[in-house]
């Protein structure tokens, strides 16, 4: 008998492929709106590689939603002909959530389409409960959206460090907080009525440095977060690597040669026991120059003149660029962002890092473009990533 089966499907193959290659192409005009506005169609024709009768499409399309605007400002050609009425994103109206949830506090904020911080508050956390957590933070979204009558609500953006599953929008295991298979999409969609978008911290710096920071336009971009967590983040030809599960970036127990610091996992010299906060801090302490847990305060003493904190945080930064000299050797790629409060506040630190990376490759690590908002940009680049790759779904009946 003839084959019949083959013809059957192919029907669904293309609708699937448009649907995607639409997506693809609102998500590329979008971008180049954030990126070059106020710019002509024309312009985002030529840089997109799409016709300039579906750039007119997305556009109109955006501005029904209320995504973008016409500029005010007229901009003619370097040929004859009329100026053009160029385009630019519309920041006045949507804003996304942020949610933080870190080991000491989580931070909740308020963010543009830009991935600007509007508004910004810490809780610290009356025990680590996860359900008593998110209760707060939606209970501190809230205070903060009354505050802003006229913005509408696109969603919110969860982040933390530990496994978290992007797919699933749980947190798998952050063992320093004690959570396990938090669903909290879940918790936090119920609390605040909201779409919620969940995903690793590492991860949401990643996207952010490339919607808003300096990695815009790279091909490939490694970030390395050393907080109280220890983690990492891949990202190539657009797409940041997840890994099944959303496990990839787990480098918490890589071995550091030489290292003396207990970990929790029973070994000694894990990567994250050697370079987390809390380390930074009890040697801190031993040295007499603080008496508690905020690292910050180790860079403000080293601002100060204490030439121990500022022994302290270039230690620290050395043993990060060792870190990050690895991950070089290993994924090779044309950026590193690195988030580390000496790298971020002191040239000594980044130097430093920069010296034990090596010279030919030091200009490509860099510090992240966020220094005085990570955690809050952190958790509503979460949502702007969604918004950003698929913008035909933001809804025009936001809250």
């Amino acid at each position: 008998m003839p084959r019949t089966a083959a013809p059957l499907l192919t029907s669904p193959i293309p609708r699937v492929a448009d649907s995607d290659r639409r997506r693809t192409s609102a998500s590329v005009v979008l971008r180049s709106v954030l990126e070059h506005g106020p710019v002509a169609r024309s312009t985002i024709a030529r840089l997109t590689g799409l016709s300039p009768a579906s750039v007119t499409d997305y556009c109109a399309r955006f501005a029904e939603l209320g995504l973008i605007r016409e500029s005010a400002v007229l901009r003619r050609s370097k040929g004859v002909g009329r100026p053009h009425l160029p385009v630019d994103l519309d920041d006045s109206r949507f804003v996304v959530g942020g949610v933080h949830v870190a080991v000491p506090h989580t931070t909740v904020a308020l963010l543009d389409l830009r991935g600007r911080v509007l508004a910004c508050r810490e809780v610290e956390h009356a025990g680590a409960e996860p359900a008593q957590v998110l209760a707060r933070a939606a209970d501190t979204l809230a205070a903060l959206l009354s505050g802003a009558p006229g913005s509408r609500v696109l969603g919110v953006g969860f982040a933390a460090g530990g496994w978290v599953d992007r797919d699933s929008g749980t947190v798998v295991e952050h063992p320093l907080l004690g959570w396990r298979e938090v669903p909290v999409r879940e918790l936090l969609g119920a609390r605040t009525g909201l779409p919620v978008h969940v995903d690793g911290h590492a991860r949401a710096l990643v996207n952010a440095e490339r919607l808003f920071g300096g990695a815009r336009g790279s091909r490939s971009v490694l970030h390395l977060f050393a907080g109280h967590v220890v983690d990492a983040a891949f990202a190539t030809h657009d797409e940041v690597h997840h890994g099944p599960r959303s496990q990839a970036g787990s480098i918490a127990h890589l071995p550091v040669p030489g290292g003396t610091e207990p970990c929790d996992c029973g070994r000694v010299g894990c990567l994250q026991a050697e370079l987390s906060e809390g380390t930074l801090c009890r040697r801190a302490r031993e040295a007499g120059i603080l008496d508690g847990v905020n690292p910050m305060h180790v860079v403000d003493a080293a601002a100060a003149g204490d030439q121990v904190a500022v022994r302290l945080l270039r230690e620290r930064s050395r043993r990060v660029g060792r870190a990050v000299g690895l991950l070089l050797d290993v994924l090779n790629p044309e950026r590193v962002v690195v988030t580390e409060i000496g790298v971020m506040h002191r040239a000594d630190c980044l130097a430093a890092l920069r010296e034990e990376v090596g010279e030919d490759r030091a200009a490509t690590v860099s510090p992240i473009g966020f220094p005085d908002s990570v955690l809050a940009v952190a958790g509503g680049a979460v949502a702007l990533d969604v918004l950003y790759r698929d913008p035909l779904a933001a809804s025009p009946d936001a809250i």
